[in-house]
């Protein structure tokens, strides 16, 4: 009889034998299955249940001891809340698919059948055989007089799943693949499954092999939109990595909705939120720059808030890679070239050749390091400021003259270090950007005939092989004349020089700063434009007159020719207009402070506040411009 049939039945019965009295109305919130919309009610049936208790002591200890490394250690506390506070596990399951549980219960020809929930008429075996031999030895009776009737549960997927480090090698069997694979080393999962599946693995490896599965597991963060948000498809704000790496219009986002199991106002949500946080679209970004954003991304902390436009920043900084191997090779590392066998310092290497050696031995400890402690962010930051803010923006700009105008011997050691700087910056970057590392690594010559075929086979980068090479005093000095390149350079960008050449005059606190200037002289030129260069003690002579002065330390002042370069009256006439109309705004922006009072959001106020400051700053910057300007005249 159905259950609604058989309760309207039961009130009859009542009905007929006097035993009815009321019925009323009982408020209450009733399960609809989603998919076919029948009600759901629970049903009581006896299930299968393992006793966890002494699989959890083992497991708390195991991490306690650090036997167990869960990475980052902000989840040991949840792993000890788990296993402290466990309870039995009900791992039986009523579905259609799944591991079916080894159990049968068994009824012996002329005795009582027993009920479901008697564990004695309960038999477990590996298969039926196994089975009709343990109950013929429990019972004792004739297999002739035994009938199994298996179980028709299936056992709970985190079961199943905590048997895969192990049975996915013939356990339990001990295979050779056993012997050789188990236990493993790391396991890479996601936090929100660290007692669903990172603990039931834990028990049965110590339960069932005597022996952990792995011995660290490293938790990643969990992707979320933009905002914060946790993806969802009603929200619109799901992100498809294959709709990163080939793009996809906004048109296309629709579509894919329109094919999904939303109902049409959900649809609509989705649509909305698609428009909000896609109005373009996804831009085509490709798998490097997915991967690379990823790693970059993950921090040791429980979240990840992607935004597709910083993916698409990297794949900008792939085009960069690109080019910039593509000119190195252009200059001599390609095709014809033959690197040492092993790279070495000739010794008639300049100061920026040596540091950019000694920032390519830091970037390979850096990038090892971050491996090492799974600090990736750490990893890709060396490698994105190698590539982009040494190797390319300082080396490449001040290795040009060398190859066209250098001597032979100068060209060659210069091609030397080019190559080594590529070659390692490649194989340091190729875990994370495998595809275009594997290209450009395919274009570059080999230190010897039988190097590694594929960037994929060849050695990552051992920090010990360069440790010799890092200079951290070098790199003192040298970020001390790149800081007077930065000064020259926003000078000559404020008076909008962009190609014309001006003569750089230096004043110094004492000699040795002054050799220091004159050791980078050849650098500073060539990054700053700059026609002369002269560097002087101060006091021992005078600076020339007609130039723009900034003060890169206490010890250190620059003097940019300008008189003759620029139009005096028309820079006086743009300095005052600009400093007029920021006047303005710092006027404007306090009246409507005062208007507005209290009325005013604290963090309106405190954003203006900081623009107030930026401002008067420029302003300040313009008056001192304004009085060299006048000096001029």
């Amino acid at each position: 009889m159905k259950r609604f049939a058989a309760r309207k039945a039961v009130l009859e019965a009542l009905k007929e034998k006097g035993l009815y009295r009321d019925t009323k109305d009982n408020p209450m919130v009733i399960p609809v299955c989603s998919r076919s919309k029948d009600i759901i009610e629970p049903l009581l049936k006896p299930q299968w249940y393992v006793s966890c208790k002494e699989m959890a002591q083992k497991a708390i200890d195991a991490v306690r001891t650090k036997e167990l490394r869960l990475i980052p250690a902000i989840h040991e506390a949840t792993w000890y809340r788990w296993m402290e506070d466990i309870r039995d596990w009900c791992i039986s399951r009523q579905l259609w698919w799944g591991h079916q549980i080894p159990a049968y219960f068994v009824t012996i020809e002329g005795q009582p059948v027993g009920q479901d929930a008697d564990d004695n008429s309960w038999i477990s075996g590996r298969d039926e055989e196994d089975a009709y031999r343990k109950a013929q030895d429990k019972f004792g009776v004739d297999r002739s007089k035994i009938h199994l009737r298996r179980d028709e549960d299936v056992l709970d997927t985190w079961f199943s799943s905590g048997l895969f480090p192990f049975a996915i090698f013939g356990w339990p069997d001990e295979t050779e693949d056993f012997k050789a694979f188990y236990p493993g080393s790391v396991l890479e999962t996601g936090h929100d499954i660290l007692f669903f599946w990172v603990a039931r693995m834990v028990f049965f490896g110590q339960a069932l092999c005597g022996a952990l599965p792995f011995r660290e597991v490293y938790l990643h963060a969990m992707v979320r939109d933009a905002q914060g948000r946790k993806m969802s498809k009603s929200l619109g704000n799901v992100i498809d990595p294959l709709d990163v790496i080939h793009g996809i219009s906004l048109e296309a986002l629709y579509a894919k909705l329109n094919e999904s199991n939303l109902d049409t106002k959900e649809i609509e949500r989705a649509k909305e939120g698609q428009k909000k946080s896609f109005p373009d679209g996804i831009p085509e970004c490709g798998t490097d720059a997915l991967r690379f954003a990823l790693c970059a991304y993950t921090l040791q902390g429980r979240d990840i808030n992607l935004d597709v436009l910083r993916v698409q920043g990297y794949r900008f900084f792939c085009n960069k890679l690109w080019n910039a191997t593509r000119f190195a090779m252009m200059q001599g590392i390609g095709a014809g070239f033959r690197p040492q066998p092993r790279f070495q310092l000739s010794g008639n290497e300049s100061q920026v050749d040596k540091w950019i050696v000694s920032r390519l031995a830091y970037a390979v400890r850096q990038c090892e390091d971050g491996f090492r402690n799974y600090e990736f962010p750490q990893a890709t930051t060396a490698c994105y400021n190698f590539w982009l803010y040494e190797l390319c923006d300082v080396y490449l700009e001040y290795v040009k003259p060398k190859f066209q105008s250098g001597s032979a011997e100068e060209a060659e050691n210069t091609r030397q270090i080019l190559y080594t700087a590529f070659e390692i910056a490649l194989r340091m970057i190729s875990p994370f950007m495998p595809f275009i590392s594997e290209e450009l690594f395919q274009r570059l010559p080999r230190r010897s005939d039988d190097a590694a075929p594929s960037i994929m086979v060849t050695a990552y980068p051992d920090p010990e092989e360069f440790a010799s090479y890092r200079d951290e005093a070098l790199e003192k000095r040298f970020d001390f004349a790149y800081d007077i390149v930065k000064r020259i350079r926003s000078l000559r960008a404020d008076y909008q020089l962009t190609k014309t050449k001006t003569q750089v005059t230096i004043e110094c606190a004492d000699e040795e700063l002054c050799q220091l200037v004159k050791n980078f002289e050849a650098f500073i030129l060539q990054l700053t434009n700059s026609s002369s260069l002269t560097a002087f003690v101060a006091g021992t002579q005078q600076a020339p007159a007609g130039c723009g002065i900034v003060t890169v330390s206490d010890r250190c002042r620059l003097f940019v020719l300008l008189k003759g370069v620029i139009d005096i009256d028309k820079e006086i006439a743009r300095a005052e207009k600009k400093r007029n109309a920021l006047q303005d705004q710092v006027k404007g922006t306090k009246d409507t402070m005062e208007k507005t009072g209290s009325k005013m959001p604290e963090a309106v106020r405190e954003q203006n506040i900081q623009k107030i400051a930026q401002m008067e700053t420029e302003i300040g910057h313009l008056a001192d411009a304004l009085q060299q300007l006048l000096a001029m005249k």
